[in-house]
């Protein structure tokens, strides 16, 4: 008989990671020592495993090098329309693999580095995420770029450079514990600083009004300093740019103030000013009003429109003047970027002495918003004398913005004071405030949500005064996720099975994974599929083992919820099934229960104490849980420790059944789900957000749909909801909550949940108690269906075949033609080796 395969033998036939090429490896080998050698300054006996990472990285750089120095240039030659995506996150992972995938290279290099005796895993797992972001909205831009460059539009993302990314969670006796993401603590071989494009950036001062027009004076400055990271689109040789701004003190920072012998000082102070760019605003939809959180939001915004202003008037058939067909489109990443609306406002009128008519003009048809929450606490509205302090002329501009607003609605609803009350950019009461949402929509050509009920929702509720005087704003864009990192990079076992059937181009047009239905009864395919995720499973398992010393039974079903955590996501929904589930199988212990892993992972903002409970609450229960010698391993519970992109890579191609169970009308879109769905597992959930969608795509049959429809939940929030009612109706219900506040959980500290168990009862504005029975029945269902593998991989497969329209390809496309006007490309342009 053959022998087995080893991994490496096995990796070289998945053709998906692309060819390993005798010449190709020979090269990637010299340049591999070469960089050891010359740019970390090594010998091969003294390098340390990360000095060999390094060395790999920059090899695989050089390769994209010359493919950016060539986009860049095919841009100037070409001068396309340009789309700039203003962002404060940018939740991009890791990026040496994503790397290799895009150009090809996965193959040759992993060849390479195993003739050097090395593992490339190994050296993989050294680099640090680039954890930039929170969660949904961040991923979803660094996703957004992936997709720009493989359509080949002339797209930049810009941000900010935060020296401290998003915490790392330790659990400490089942608390969450934060510490510092010191992520370029060794360097970050992806970037290349643009001292060059420095950019000054103006602060607090006053407002002079002369004959020669306004001029802001007696501002502070700092500087912005560029990062410019490659972002490869797929196999296209095209390589755009990521351009993050940190913040530096110029040399006279403090000095000129001729304070007398205070140099030192002066030159400590300097930090004051670089604390802009320090750190990352660790809060996923909740708003926090601190003065350097507005600093952010105008640094990044200030720095990236000098550049957009620079780069429109350098261009080869720009001018200096601005013309009216628009050259530029801007996208704002939520309300966060919002100042670019008043800021180029203000570089058109103060600066380039432009009428306010004509310049409202450009700045409403270059910019469009995209709102990502209907959460009232998550709305940006920001005190007035914050604003005038720190951006006094931006101030007055909103003001005058306004005025224009408000008299163009007292035309069209005259005497109607309360809709020019709800519709006003500044809201009064004890504080003054600046509604930023208000300021996107009049100062956009485009509004639009991230999944269809979404953006339905915003329509009907939070912004129908808006959709009355402007329905041709309002659009939606459904959400995506690049196939690359989560399918291809992520699950390369199910993409080979996949292109085994249906060919390779499903990477570039996902769409066509549609041909899969024709399998569906196919059944060396459904044995293909399974096999492919009980080895998934059986990776996850041995990593947990590994890094945090649990064994798990990898022929449970894994059960899987992660996500930030928020009282709207319901992890406490998911609590409620553990301790019921718990609760059945002591009771009739010798009766068959199907085996359960349950997950659930993730960060909770540093501030949000009930979040933090909740985290308590999961690992308390897990103590319980998975310490009972009845249960056995037929029930497990594990909180997976510093949820982040690197993990999501891990545990979403593992996973049997995916948790999306938020009240209906509170989860925007979602992104986990499409990629749990795209790499084979089937999900639980309300219909909310993208899981209609999904829904409608897969057909509702493949799915475990339950609990209140929007409608419901409007309905309940007529009547009234009384949790007390459910938990006097319910017994199982009412038994987990008494173990919950009665102790059974912290035996140790029997008061602890009191709090949780009191919102749960008297004040939970996601009410979990109404949707628990049918919870509780679809998971009946779910037990029901993994009884029978082969019927399971049959919705396995259904799920994966209607998974197409959840790219980011198709959100991009979609974004380009209706938003920005431009044309999305897969055409290929030349390798830099190619002759012109």
């Amino acid at each position: 008989m053959a022998k087995p395969l080893t991994d490496q033998e096995r990796k070289k036939q998945i053709s998906v990671r692309g060819l390993a090429g005798v010449e190709n490896v020979a090269d990637l080998k010299t340049n591999f020592n070469r960089h050891l050698h010359f740019t970390l300054v090594k010998d091969r006996n003294v390098a340390t495993k990360r000095d060999y990472y390094f060395a790999l990285a920059n090899t695989v750089r050089d390769h994209l090098v010359g493919r950016w120095i060539r986009t860049q240039q095919h841009y100037y030659e070409k001068d396309p329309k340009r789309v700039y995506y203003l962002s404060l996150e940018f939740y991009m992972g890791r990026t040496l693999q994503n790397t290799m995938v895009n150009l090809a290279l996965e193959n040759a290099c992993d060849e390479a580095t195993y003739q050097l005796g090395l593992d490339m895993e190994e050296l993989q797992d050294i680099e640090e995420d680039a954890g930039l972001g929170n969660g949904g909205l961040g991923r979803l831009a660094a996703c957004f770029l992936d997709s720009m460059a493989s359509l080949g539009l002339a797209a930049y993302g810009y941000g900010i450079r935060y020296e401290f990314g998003i915490f790392n969670q330790k659990i400490v006796n089942g608390w969450q514990v934060e510490e510092a993401d010191d992520w370029l603590r060794y360097g970050n071989p992806w970037e290349k600083a643009r001292p060059e494009y420095m950019r000054p950036v103006h602060f607090y001062g006053r407002v002079e009004h002369t004959a020669e027009g306004v001029k802001w004076v007696d501002t502070q400055v700092v500087l912005a300093l560029p990062y410019d990271t490659p972002v490869p689109g797929y196999r296209n040789n095209i390589v755009n740019t990521m351009r993050l701004w940190s913040a530096k003190a110029p040399c006279d920072f403090n000095l000129k103030d001729f304070n007398v012998g205070g140099y030192i000082q002066a030159v400590l102070d300097r930090n004051l000013a670089e604390n802009i760019s320090r750190v990352l605003y660790p809060n996923d939809n909740f708003f926090e009003g601190k003065e350097l959180r507005l600093k952010q939001e105008y640094f990044v915004v200030a720095a990236t429109l000098q550049d957009i202003v620079r780069r429109f008037k350098a261009s080869k058939f720009g001018s200096t003047e601005f013309v009216d067909d628009q050259r530029v489109a801007i996208q704002l990443n939520d309300t966060h970027p919002a100042l670019a609306i008043p800021e180029l406002m203000r570089i058109l009128v103060d600066l380039e002495k432009l009428t306010w008519e004509k310049a409202w003009d450009i700045v409403v048809r270059t910019c469009a918003y995209t709102n990502h929450t209907v959460l009232p606490e998550a709305l940006e509205r920001w005190p007035v004398d914050l604003f005038q302090n720190l951006l006094p002329r931006h101030l007055e501009i909103i003001y005058e913005i306004n005025r224009r607003h408000l008299e163009r609605i007292s035309k069209l609803y005259p005497g109607d004071t309360d809709r020019m009350r709800r519709m006003s950019l500044i809201e009064e009461g004890d504080v003054k405030k600046i509604n930023m949402a208000h300021l996107c929509i009049v100062g956009s050509h485009a509004v639009n949500g991230v999944a269809r009920i979404h953006s339905e929702i915003i329509k009907n509720t939070v912004f129908k005064d808006f959709y009355d005087v402007d329905p041709q704003k309002f659009q939606n864009k459904t959400n995506g996720i690049t196939p690359r990192r989560w399918l291809v990079m992520c699950n390369p076992g199910l993409a080979e099975v996949i292109a085994e059937r249906i060919g390779e181009d499903f990477v570039r047009d996902l769409d066509q994974l549609k041909k899969l239905e024709e399998f569906l009864n196919d059944e060396a395919f459904i044995r293909d599929v399974a096999k492919i995720k009980q080895e998934n499973k059986l990776k996850f398992a041995a990593h947990l083992e590994e890094h945090y010393k649990v064994k798990i039974n990898p022929n449970s079903m894994f059960d899987v919820q992660v996500k930030r955590i928020h009282e709207y996501k319901r992890q406490l929904l998911n609590c409620l099934h553990i301790i019921t589930l718990y609760n059945r199988i002591k009771k009739e212990p010798s009766k068959s229960w199907v085996p359960r892993t349950i997950m659930i992972g993730g960060k909770a903002a540093p501030g949000y104490h009930t979040a933090k409970m909740i985290i308590k609450l999961i690992t308390s229960i897990g103590d319980i849980v998975n310490n009972d010698p009845v249960v056995g391993d037929r029930l497990k519970v594990i909180f997976l420790e510093n949820y982040r992109v690197t993990l999501a890579e891990k545990v979403v191609p593992a996973a049997d059944l995916s948790e999306q169970i938020s009240t209906a009308g509170t989860e925007a879109s979602g992104t986990g789900n499409m990629k749990f769905m795209l790499n084979g597992a089937l999900t639980i959930g309300t219909m909310d957000g993208a899981n209609v969608e999904m829904a409608e795509e897969a057909g509702e049959e493949n799915l475990f749909i339950f609990g209140m429809r929007v409608d419901d939940v409007e309905a309940m929030d007529k009547k009234g909801y009384d949790a007390v009612s459910y938990y006097n109706k319910i017994p199982e219900l009412k038994q987990a909550i008494d173990q919950i506040s009665g102790g059974f959980f912290s035996p140790s500290q029997p008061d602890l949940f009191k709090d949780l168990v009191k919102m749960l009862m008297h004040h939970d504005r996601f009410k979990v108690f109404a949707d628990y029975e049918d919870y509780i029945k679809c998971q009946e269902k779910v037990s029901q269906l993994y009884k029978n593998p082969k019927e399971w991989t049959r919705k396995v497969i259904h799920n994966i075949a209607g998974s197409g329209k959840f790219s980011s390809d198709r959100t991009i496309s979609q974004y380009a033609r209706e938003i920005w006007g431009m044309e999305p490309s897969l055409e290929k342009i030349a390798a830099p080796d190619d002759p012109r």
